[in-house]
């Protein structure tokens, strides 16, 4: 079946462009052109990478799902309500580790590279980041759910994080108790000591106040990458950790060293400038 997101593109145009025009006569520091014009490309070609890679994501999962003793009944209100919980849940704990390990850090700094923070943002996804994260996602089909089912709640779950980009909206009263809205992503996004690897939710929040990695807004988020990445070349943009990285594992001298370089935090460099090389 089509992605949902895929559907969603010429909603996802029309926003940005609307949001942009909008900014340009408000608060136009919001939006950078050249910045804009390349999150979009980025997400066109994120897409067709996206088309690529299901080929094989859509195999793994179906052999996961054949492989679950229950099957959820498709039919059945109940079981949707439990793969919304399920897939967002799943979501959070990709979110994190991507936060939290270098080698799935090197495709999502593609998202957080840019040091403005709008719609266009929300596009501006990794190229090649389908050939990991499937492993968070095809427990999910082990559980019993059919990929299509997944597919449609997990496609569902990304369109409402487009929206969650903006800077436009403030805080949303009771809701923010509940759920991931642009204040608490505007936190997610931001490099300020306080902000940094917080609020990873999808749709809801409550994981990250369960888990421990919520923060409110508190000041103005700065926005971008602890080391900017200083190009707007979209290739560079998707590769550029992948570089950083090899260079960090080539000085180091022990397997365990190199091992660091690949699963540790990707802010390893940065909390250790001053530590001996292992």
């Amino acid at each position: 079946m089509l992605n949902p997101t895929v559907i969603a593109i010429p909603f996802f145009a029309l926003m940005i462009a609307v949001e942009a025009w909008f900014a340009r006569r408000t608060n136009p520091e919001f939006y950078e052109t050249k910045d804009a014009w390349i999150n979009i490309l980025i997400g066109f070609v994120s897409v067709a990478f996206g088309a690529l890679f299901g080929l094989f994501i859509g195999v793994v999962y179906a052999l996961a799902y054949e492989l679950a003793p229950y099957k959820f009944p498709a039919d059945a209100w109940w079981a949707w309500v439990v793969l919304f919980f399920v897939d967002d849940l799943a979501y959070y704990w990709f979110h994190r580790i991507s936060h939290e390990s270098r080698l799935f850090w090197n495709f999502h700094v593609v998202h957080h590279s840019s040091e403005y923070y709008n719609l266009s943002v929300a596009v501006r996804q990794s190229w090649f980041s389908g050939t990991l994260h499937w492993i968070f996602y095809a427990p999910v089909m082990l559980l019993g759910f059919a990929p299509w089912m997944f597919a449609l709640m997990h496609g569902f779950n990304l369109i409402y994080q487009f929206w969650v980009h903006t800077r436009f909206v403030k805080r949303m009263g009771w809701l923010e108790y509940v759920l991931n809205t642009p204040s608490h992503h505007r936190v997610h996004h931001g490099v300020n000591d306080s902000y940094l690897d917080k609020n990873y939710a999808g749709v809801l929040i409550i994981w990250d106040r369960l888990f421990g990695s919520f923060v409110p807004e508190t000041e103005e988020p700065r926005y971008g990458i602890i080391k900017p990445v200083g190009s707007y070349n979209p290739l560079w943009i998707n590769t550029h950790g992948w570089h950083e990285m090899w260079l960090a594992m080539n000085e180091r001298k022990t397997i365990g060293g190199k091992l660091r370089c690949l699963f540790a935090s990707p802010s390893m460099e940065m909390k250790n400038l001053s530590a001996q090389k292992l």
